[in-house]
C-alpha cells in the first residue's frame, strides 16, 4: 500500500528551504554563463579549426595515395616499354639475319648452284 515510506526523501527538505529569489538565480546563471561562455566558444572554434585541418589533411593524403598509385602504373608502363624495346631489337636482329641469308642464297643461285 501507499505508506509514508513512498514519500520522496526530499519532500520535507524542500519545505525547510527559504523562498528562492528567482532574480538572484537568474543573475547567478548569467554570471556562470558569462564566465564559461568565452572559454566554450574558444573551444568550439578551436575544435572547428581542428576538424577543418583534419579534412584538409585527409584530402592531401588521398591525393598523395593516388599519386603513388599513378607512379606504380608508370613503373609498370616503363617496364612494358623496355620489354617492347628488347623484343623489337630481337626482331630487328632476326630480320637482319634473314636478309643476310637471303643475300647469300641469292648469290649462290647467281653462281649457278641450285639449292
Amino acid at each position: 500500500g501507499v505508506g509514508a515510506s513512498d514519500a520522496s526523501p526530499d519532500e520535507g527538505v524542500v519545505e525547510d528551504l527559504p523562498l528562492i529569489d528567482e532574480k538572484a538565480v537568474e543573475q547567478l546563471a548569467e554570471g556562470l554563463i558569462s564566465h564559461y561562455l568565452p572559454d566554450l566558444q574558444r573551444s568550439k572554434s578551436a575544435l572547428q579549426e581542428l576538424t577543418q585541418n583534419q579534412v584538409v589533411l585527409l584530402e592531401t593524403l588521398e591525393q598523395e595515395i593516388s599519386k603513388f598509385k599513378e607512379c606504380n602504373s608508370i613503373v609498370d608502363i616503363n617496364a612494358l616499354f623496355s620489354e617492347a624495346k628488347h623484343y623489337h631489337n630481337k626482331l630487328v636482329n632476326i630480320r637482319n639475319e634473314m636478309m643476310m641469308l637471303h643475300e647469300k642464297t641469292s648469290k649462290l643461285k647467281v653462281s649457278g648452284i641450285n639449292i
